[in-house]
């Protein structure tokens, strides 16, 4: 207590609990999307399938050259689609269980590594892969049925919001402990 008003505590203490609860919420949902994509395998396959065949978009002849009719490339590249969640998620479960028992031992450096790996495979999934690839090579923009580039945007945002708070001087627990 100073000047008769409490203290708040250290921005460090706070810092690590919000990268966990970050990490978690991310980690939850690349879960719940590669389970989704496994167990209700049709339907985003669809999806895939409609925006590499390009069967949606405005069918420029100067971009249509850009597709890929092959339904085993389709495949293909939905089977790494998932494959990618799939690790993304476990990459991040494990990062979440350690930011909270890393916190308690006052060592998270493993945590954020693990957390930046997954963080970065989203980054990577939703900014490269659906909104570069998906939304301009691939011209999903032009999709009004098969576009995914408000999803891919919100899961960019939120995996680099936490990438941030992942990497803010508190999240490495205690100060001066060089992790």
């Amino acid at each position: 207590m100073t000047d008769g008003h409490p203290t708040e505590p250290a921005p460090r203490t706070k810092v690590p609990l919000a990268a966990a609860v970050l990490t978690g919420t991310v980690a939850l949902y690349i879960s719940l999307v590669a389970f989704g994509n496994i167990t209700d395998f049709g339907t985003n396959r669809d999806f895939v399938h409609h925006v590499l065949a390009m069967d949606t978009t405005f069918k420029d002849p100067d971009l249509m050259w850009r597709a890929l009719t092959s339904q085993t490339v389709q495949d293909t590249a939905y089977l790494g689609i998932i494959a990618w969640e799939t690790v993304t998620s476990v990459v991040l479960l494990a990062g979440t269980a350690l930011w909270f028992t890393g916190a308690r031992r006052g060592s998270v450096a493993r945590a954020r590594q693990l957390s930046t790996v997954g963080l970065l495979m989203m980054v990577l999934l939703f900014g490269v892969g659906f909104l570069a690839i998906g939304g301009e090579w691939f011209s999903m923009w032009q999709s009004k049925q098969w576009n995914g580039l408000e999803a891919a945007t919100r899961n960019l945002t939120v995996a680099g919001i936490a990438l941030v708070v992942v990497h803010l001087p508190g999240a490495a627990g205690k100060q001066g402990s060089g992790e």
